[in-house]
């Protein structure tokens, strides 16, 4: 599937992601083994980009975007009912059914 944002084409998920938001997706999810000053600083510039007028619509893109994700692979989402146990009443030693 070809994704053009913005007259940009994105070429992989994670690049629709970033053209969509206009912020890397790492920047909000980290990045594995990220040490504890890395994850400070990150955190850090994510709050500046939310209190910057400019990307005053992001939380509204991003459930904008997580829901386009949802209905596009429901798959990810593939929940099986879990079953109750059925619970005999069955009498116990020493105690009145």
């Amino acid at each position: 599937m070809k994704y053009i944002v913005a007259g940009h084409q994105a070429v992989t998920d994670a690049e629709f992601a970033e053209l969509a938001l206009g912020t890397p997706v790492e920047l909000w999810l980290g990045v594995e083994n990220e040490s504890d000053e890395e994850r400070a600083a990150r955190l850090d510039a994510a709050r500046d980009i939310l209190a910057d007028p400019e990307y005053r619509d992001l939380p509204d893109d991003l459930i904008r975007l997580a829901a386009q994700v949802v209905e596009d692979h429901p798959d990810l989402f593939n929940v099986v009912p879990l079953t109750r146990p059925s619970h005999r009443h069955t009498a116990r030693k020493g105690v009145a059914a």
